[in-house]
C-alpha cells in the first residue's frame, strides 16, 4: 500500500492510498479518514461507496463528514468506483452508466468485464483485509453506507452480511436495479441476461428472496430527476414492509441527487450509524 496524500483534519488525519489489487487486477486508489485516537485503540469503521461516475474524491472534497467523525470517533472508508487503467474495459458506447465508473458493486461473469470487474469482491473481502491490517479499525464494529449506485452496493451488501455490517443507510440508493434502467443495463452488460441471477444484486429482491436486517435508514430528495425512473424509492419501502424491516425513509423536500444533498445529511447518518456501532 503506497501513501498518496495525508493531511490533518479536525485533529484526525485524512489520506489517500493506493494498493494493487488481487481482485480487479489493477492498482486501485480509495480514501481513508482516521480521527484522532489514543494509541492501541481500535475504532469502528464506516464504508462509504459512490456512486454513477464518482471517485473516492467525491465524497472526501465535498461529503463534510470529517468533523462528524471526528467527534463521534468513527474511521471512514472510500473506495473508489470501479477499476481503472489501461487495458481495462469501458461502455462500449462510451457512455457513463456502466463501465468505467460505474462497477455497480458486483463480480463480473461476461467478457471483456469478467477480469476486472469484480468489485463485490474488492469492497467486502479484500479491502477490509487491507484495512485492518494497516489502519486502527475494529472489524467487528463496521457498517456501510452509500449514494445512488453506492447505496444500491451498501443496501445489497448490508443485506447480503448482517452479522457483519451493524448498520446500513443510504442516500437516494437505486434500490431495485432489477425494475429499472440503470440495473437493466449495468447488470445485463455484467452478469448476462438471467434475472435470476440479478436477484442477488438487487435489495428489493433480496428482501423478497428472505434476506433480513433489523432497519434501514434512507434519505432521498424530493427534486432528485432520477427519481421517477431510476430510483423509485417506494418499491423498497413496499418490500420492507412486507419484510417487516424497519424502514426509517425521509422525503426531503426540494433536495436534488447531488453532494449539497448528500452533505446536508451526512451528519444525521453518521451519528445514526455511531450509536449502532458502539
Amino acid at each position: 500500500m503506497d501513501t498518496v496524500s495525508t493531511s490533518k483534519a479536525h485533529g484526525g488525519v485524512q489520506g489517500v492510498y493506493r494498493h494493487a489489487s488481487t481482485a480487479t487486477g489493477t492498482d486501485m486508489t480509495f480514501a481513508v479518514f482516521v480521527p484522532e485516537h489514543e494509541t492501541g485503540a481500535k475504532l469502528p469503521v464506516v464504508w462509504y461507496l459512490s456512486g454513477l461516475t464518482c471517485t473516492h474524491a467525491n465524497v472526501m472534497d465535498k461529503g463534510e463528514y470529517r468533523r462528524a467523525c471526528a467527534e463521534l470517533g468513527l474511521i471512514l472508508v472510500a473506495p473508489d468506483t470501479s477499476p481503472r487503467g489501461e487495458g481495462v474495459p469501458d461502455d462500449p458506447d462510451g457512455a457513463y452508466d456502466a463501465g468505467l465508473g460505474a462497477g455497480f458493486y458486483v463480480d463480473a461473469t461476461r467478457a471483456p468485464f469478467a477480469k476486472n470487474y469484480r468489485m463485490w469482491s474488492y469492497v467486502t473481502e479484500e479491502l477490509p483485509a487491507l484495512i485492518a491490517a494497516g489502519f486502527p479499525a475494529d472489524r467487528a464494529r463496521q457498517s456501510v453506507m452509500g449514494h445512488s449506485m453506492g447505496g444500491h452496493g451498501a443496501l445489497t451488501i448490508g443485506l447480503t452480511y448482517p452479522d457483519r455490517y451493524r448498520a446500513v443507510s443510504a442516500f437516494a440508493p437505486i434500490g431495485a436495479p432489477s425494475q429499472v434502467p440503470w440495473g437493466h443495463k449495468a447488470l445485463a452488460m455484467y452478469l448476462g441476461e438471467d434475472r435470476a441471477i440479478w436477484r442477488k444484486h438487487d435489495a428489493v429482491a433480496l428482501i423478497e428472496d428472505g434476506a433480513r436486517v433489523e432497519e434501514l435508514f434512507v434519505d432521498q430528495g424530493m427534486a432528485d430527476n432520477f427519481l421517477a425512473e431510476q430510483l423509485r424509492p417506494e418499491l423498497l419501502e413496499a418490500a420492507c414492509a412486507k419484510a417487516g424491516i424497519g424502514l426509517t425513509l425521509r422525503r426531503q423536500p426540494g433536495y436534488d441527487h447531488s453532494y449539497n444533498f448528500i452533505s446536508t445529511f451526512m451528519e444525521d447518518h453518521l451519528r445514526w450509524h455511531a450509536a449502532r456501532l458502539g
